[in-house]
């Protein structure tokens, strides 16, 4: 690649043969493949229990430009602004195509045609627009309504309610008709058309948003605004690399793909409906895991984009405090006390998985949901979210059903967690899992720190089930089996025992750590789903082997699926598509693995350690405690700005060599004190 291309602008002339690896276009709130005749809206699901799915809506600007000339195409994804163009270009003229949801205002889609001479002529130059839109849906029973200032109107409602006496949501569409043909006349050397879609909820909403389209169609805002809001997006984050052009255009694309999974940084509606495996675009009946959402979202989507954006990692806490009333359905549906967060899960919260026995065993989820409320409380200090906020009611609810689960034995006067399946899912009705039940240890340990932080009462049970829970540990082979019985060398689908040391930070000697990693990579499925090597990256990283670590992390290339860097969940192409899944696990890979952050109680840690191909790592807009801190990282030093926004104070510049014990930024109390804190921890080196 040559210096000149833009990295951010994906480009081809020929699309994918798959139209499952065309790029996906959301903004948090709708979700589209290009071209694809349906679309999705955040929150809309039809069918009851394991039978619900993202319900289909037909998407009007489902359209092809094409023309009668021989033509030279190019496709583009431009992620700087979220918009994808496709250009004809003939001997006589060129005609653009471009789409977008709108970043800022999240019910409004646009296409805009630009057709341009590229000679004169006394002849009119047209582009054929082709559809493949048909005002109906297998999932919604759409009516048709009275055209509202121009826009054709549909209206209705999905056909089934996710659990028994729920209510089915209703969709709104207006749009403006899209003509088969568009004509530049011969007096003419250009002409723009903007056609503008919203989908809503109520017919007020849409009719509110079409008004806001068309007046900003009519004052040549309607594109700026949503330029204008990508550009702020990417302002408060960037992930960069120097040395490998391959791995920036990947981590490009994860932010890319990741950003516009979540709503806008301005939204404060609160009805966010959580991140899927595939993203908005996906997720109909029988794709893409229905469009459920799973630990994917808290585990390995969030922490990426909580470092940068806390106001988008409060609205994935807020989507769990909104499940609350059916995960205490689970629970009680289980026999047990608490809170059961589903495994799969819409809207209610109410478990949705086609096959029980996941929803019924594999309730790690419940501590993965923790794990991110306190990655949170950790990166922010933000103990609003767990009062008013309702998130200690997630985190107690929580601890009460690790309590009411467990079992006593008392052959090793332990508690057991029995009946469970593993992350690696090749397993089940298994007794301990390592990771399982680590992750509600630490779920436990975290209602009491919390507790202690709201002056709630704790009752007792949660620390002595924490200290006393089994830890599966081979004491002559010095590795923590992934279960009790656990036969070494037996195969494993996916990064499982591995997450003890991260995310989890269960201590364990070095030797451990490199057992637990040399043992399970050997068994891993090289076909399992693509985020799990970015975590055995993560753990050789932290032993200070970079160049393992990097031929690992590698492997992820083979589920990316070119031109648009759409990522596939098994690196055969098959799977979940756009699997923001794996793309969460990759961006972990540089942002906690080669920097070494660790979000603690009292602190900020990194070690930084790069392997040889890469020459810098730059990330700008890390958000710790109120502070935005950018990070330049090269082999030997690190340069910290952190900017203090808050009182329009200059930026802070420190730069400093590295030292092999690494660094830790410790947790303080307002913004100027952080400062002087961070000054002091390095020049104490």
């Amino acid at each position: 690649m040559s210096s000149d291309v833009d990295p951010y602008i994906f480009t081809t002339d020929a699309l994918p043969l798959d139209p499952r690896f065309l790029p996906p276009l959301a903004n948090g709130l709708l979700g589209w493949r290009v071209f694809n005749s349906v679309l999705h809206m955040g929150g809309v699901y039809n069918g009851e229990g394991g039978h619900c799915h993202r319900a289909d809506v037909p998407c009007p600007v489902a359209v092809k430009a094409e023309m009668e000339d021989a033509v030279q195409h190019i496709y583009s994804l431009n992620t700087n602004t979220g918009i994808f163009t496709h250009t004809l270009t003939s001997a006589n003229a060129t005609a653009s195509q471009s789409l977008y949801c709108h970043r800022f205002y999240p019910n409004i889609m646009v296409m805009e045609v630009l057709l341009e001479r590229q000679v004169t002529s006394d002849q009119p130059v047209s582009v054929n627009l082709v559809s493949s839109f048909t005002p109906q849906s297998k999932d919604i029973v759409f009516e048709t309504g009275p055209s509202y200032k121009g826009g054709s109107y549909i209206l209705g409602q999905t056909s089934t309610a996710e659990f028994p006496g729920g209510s089915c949501p209703s969709v709104h569409l207006i749009w403006t008709p899209v003509p088969p043909t568009l004509v530049l006349p011969p007096e003419q050397s250009q002409g723009r058309w903007g056609f503008i879609l919203v989908v809503a909820n109520s017919l007020d909403s849409a009719q509110s948003s079409y008004d806001e389209a068309l007046g900003l169609m009519a004052t040549g805002d309607l594109r700026p605004s949503h330029e204008k809001a990508w550009k702020e997006l990417w302002l408060q984050s960037k992930v960069e690399v120097s040395g490998s052009t391959d791995l920036n255009k990947a981590l490009i694309g994860c932010m890319f793909y990741l950003l516009s999974a979540f709503p806008s940084i301005h939204d404060d509606s609160r009805s966010f409906g959580g991140v899927s495996p595939g993203g908005l675009s996906n997720g109909g009946d029988g794709q893409d895991y229905w469009g459920h959402v799973f630990w994917d979202q808290d585990i390995w989507m969030y922490p990426g984009i909580a470092l940068f954006y806390p106001k988008l990692a409060r609205a994935v806490l807020e989507y769990r405090v909104g499940t609350v009333d059916g995960a205490k359905d689970n629970a009680q549906r289980q026999g047990y006390k608490g809170l059961k967060f589903p495994w799969e899960s819409a809207v209610s919260g109410r478990e949705v998985c086609p096959e029980d026995i996941y929803g019924q065993q594999e309730i790690h989820i419940n501590g993965d949901v923790t794990l991110a409320f306190q990655h949170y409380l950790y990166l922010t200090e933000d103990l609003a979210m767990f009062k008013e906020g309702r998130g200690s009611e997630v985190v107690y609810g929580v601890a009460d059903y690790w309590v009411s689960r467990v079992k006593w034995n008392p052959d090793d006067q332990m508690y057991h967690l029995l009946g469970v399946m593993p992350p690696d899912e090749y397993y089940y009705n298994v007794n301990n899992s390592v990771y399982t039940n680590a992750v509600a240890k630490l779920s436990l340990q975290f209602a009491v720190e919390l507790a202690d932080l709201l002056q709630d009462a704790a009752p007792k049970e949660w620390q002595e089930v924490a200290e006393r829970i089994k830890i599966p540990f081979d004491q002559e082979s010095q590795y923590h089996p992934e279960f009790d019985g656990y036969t070494k060398g037996h195969p494993v689908k996916q990064a499982d025992t591995v997450l003890l040391g991260y995310p989890l930070g269960l201590p364990m000697p070095p030797e451990v750590r490199r057992n637990d990693l040399t043992m399970y990579e050997q068994v891993t499925d090289p076909n399992g789903p693509a985020m799990t090597w970015g975590m055995f990256a993560i753990g050789w990283l932290e032993l200070g082997e970079a160049e393992k670590a990097q031929l690992l992390l590698e492997k992820c290339f083979k589920n990316i699926q070119g031109p648009f860097q759409v990522w596939s969940e098994s690196s055969d192409g098959s799977g979940a598509v756009n699997f923001l899944t794996g793309m969460g696990g990759f961006l972990q890979a540089v942002l906690f693995g080669y920097t070494g952050f660790r979000v603690q109680r009292n602190c900020l840690a990194f070690s930084p350690l790069l392997p040889n191909d890469i020459n810098e790592l730059c990330l700008r807009g890390m958000n710790y405690l109120g502070s935005k801190m950018d990070w330049l990282l090269r082999k030997e030093e690190v340069c910290i700005i952190l900017r203090e926004q808050a009182h329009g104070a200059d930026a802070i510049h420190l730069q400093v060599v590295l030292k092999e014990s690494g660094m830790k930024i410790p947790l303080t109390p307002g913004r100027d004190p952080i400062m002087s804190k961070i000054i002091n921890a390095f020049t104490s080196f």
